[in-house]
């Protein structure tokens, strides 16, 4: 990046236009290809409600090296190579499927997963966790909006409805005798988590509450064999978006249990979970994360195919959906400047009782609250608000059998996707498995092996630039959507500027982003298909 444009970037900063009221309209630069389109973005940052949870320090760029303001008198965009990658790899979160030989008979080979932040705290979360109970791996991306309570809910609770709604009878049966018993139960998830990730943990126990009523109204079903995985996945998003917003209606004397409970249902959540047992894929979305396949096609070309739709005004399916949902007279203004009621951009989300909620009921509940205004919750009922729920959690479910040229699956928040296509995305990971295959340390060695022979072999590995390499995929495809110029090359004063952009201009130029690859292995898919 050239001092012409560093300096564009500031002056524009401190020339923008900021609104009256407790919003602001931000205009987030997304480059498409040799053009630059603006979308205004509608934002409003909410502390985090646990006061020293550290939710703020999640991933977050350190003060040493983010501004804090456009309004600094010493302004500069340097980063050594060190503290660039210093920032980029302090999310990485990787994981091995092994058994006890040492080899993977999952389906699942491993998982690479990295996070950046734009807004201060992050907004986005993540998971992935082992089924212990029913077969199958998950891993979920989840974007919040109006703060971070809400993904942080679901990222901690979604794969839980999701792993007890896929329990048998008997599992269930045996979990709740324990409860009952107040013996231990059998552990349902094995987490697979970031040391930094955080938890509600004051709230725990209500959680658990929550989850053990449904699990109750599963066994009151008294249905054999049981859901079916895309009804499971439907269910289980449902039913917690209805947790979510009882609990804030219940009578609750812990304040503190009390104020989470608010943020979490006034603010909102998109999520794209993905559920992996043997060859079979499901995709469960709701909102504008997505998930992409990676497929290497017998020619040697690699092609995409994407297992999620855009949630959000853009989409045709979901504006027809909506418009059908309510009378025809609101057909002008279910939509308003592309967007929902003219406020939100994804047309599903968790949360957000704004716009689902009656007028009557949103004034109920608040009024009841101690201090609303404490926990910046953003009090607003949009014009021609008059049939609501115009906002739903149901997720949108896609199947797809594994076969031997799926090599590996994508799923990111909406903050990749603006900034790179889902063909780049799939080139830049293909790309990245190459290199990395390339630079594996030769296992022939000429015999007898001497000092002398090993230390070439070490300068040649060298010499092929492996310790400039992302050994974490999801940092190298973060790395080139922030860093990344007009010929699809990393341009490092381009990207030292994006990483050091302070936050009252950070979320102009790109939203927070997060970004797991799943790699498939493809022995295990071959011989299921070889079995059967």
């Amino acid at each position: 990046m050239s001092r012409t444009v560093s300096s564009w970037i500031l002056t524009s900063a401190r020339n923008r236009i900021v609104l009256q009221g407790k919003g602001r309209l931000y205009s987030l630069c997304i480059p498409n290809r040799n053009k630059i389109k603006w979308k205004l973005v509608f934002s409003k940052t909410r502390p985090c409600p646990l006061g020293s949870c550290g939710l703020d320090n999640t991933f977050s760029l350190k003060k040493a090296f983010r501004h804090t303001s456009t309004e600094e008198e010493h302004f500069s965009f340097q980063l050594s190579p060190a503290q660039i990658n210093e920032i980029l790899r302090a999310g990485e979160l990787s994981h091995k499927t092994l058994d006890l030989n040492g080899k993977s008979a999952n389906s699942v080979l491993r998982f690479e997963s990295n996070q950046l932040a734009s807004n201060a705290p992050i907004e986005d979360r993540r998971s992935a966790a082992t089924c212990l109970q029913t077969q199958g791996m998950m891993f979920g991306v989840f974007d919040g909006h109006a703060g971070s309570a809400c993904a942080q809910a679901v990222s901690e609770r979604l794969l839980h409805y999701i792993a007890v709604s896929l329990m048998s009878r008997q599992t269930l049966e045996d979990i709740e005798l324990a409860v009952e018993c107040m013996k231990p139960a059998l552990p349902i998830l094995q987490w697979h988590k970031h040391p930094n990730d955080v938890e509600y943990r004051e709230i725990t126990s209500q959680y658990f509450e929550s989850l053990r009523v449904y699990w109750q109204h599963l066994l009151d079903l008294d249905a054999e064999p049981g859901l079916s995985l895309e009804e499971a996945l439907i269910c289980a998003f449902k039913r917690l978006d209805s947790d979510i917003s009882l609990e804030v209606q219940a009578p609750q004397e812990n304040e503190l249990m009390r104020n989470i409970a608010l943020q979490v249902a006034f603010s909102g959540a998109t999520a794209c979970v993905a559920h992996v047992d043997g060859v079979h894929l499901h995709v469960a979305n709701t909102g504008d994360c997505r998930a992409v396949l990676g497929v290497h096609e017998e020619d040697g070309t690699w092609s995409t195919l994407p297992l999620t739709r855009d949630h959000n005004a853009f989409d045709e399916f979901e504006i027809r959906r909506l418009k059908r949902e309510h009378p025809r007279c609101e057909e002008k203004t279910v939509f308003v400047n592309d967007r929902l009621l003219g406020i939100l951009m994804p047309t599903r989300a968790f949360g957000d009782v704004q716009l689902k909620w009656s007028k009557e009921l949103q004034q109920s509940v608040l009024e009841n609250s101690s201090d609303v205004e404490a926990l910046n919750i953003y009090q607003y009922i949009p014009p021609n608000y008059h049939t609501p729920p115009y906002l739903s959690a149901e997720p949108e479910v896609t199947y797809h059998k594994l076969r031997s040229k799926d090599k590996f699956l994508i799923i990111a928040s909406d903050g990749l996707w603006e900034l790179l296509s889902n063909e780049k995305v799939v080139q830049l990971v293909a790309g990245h498995l190459t290199e990395l295959h390339a630079q594996k340390p030769q296992l022939a060695f000429e015999k007898p092996v001497n000092l002398g022979y090993m230390h070439s072999l070490l300068l040649q590995r060298k010499n092929r630039g492996v310790a400039s390499l992302d050994q974490n995929v999801a940092t190298h495809l973060i790395r080139h959507a922030i860093g990344s110029n007009e010929y699809g090359e990393v341009d490092q004063e381009k990207l030292a500027a994006m990483l050091t952009l302070p936050e009252d201009l950070a979320r102009m130029y790109r939203d927070d982003i997060t970004v797991t690859v799943v790699y498939f292995n493809p022995e295990t898919i071959e011989n299921y298909h070889r079995n059967n």
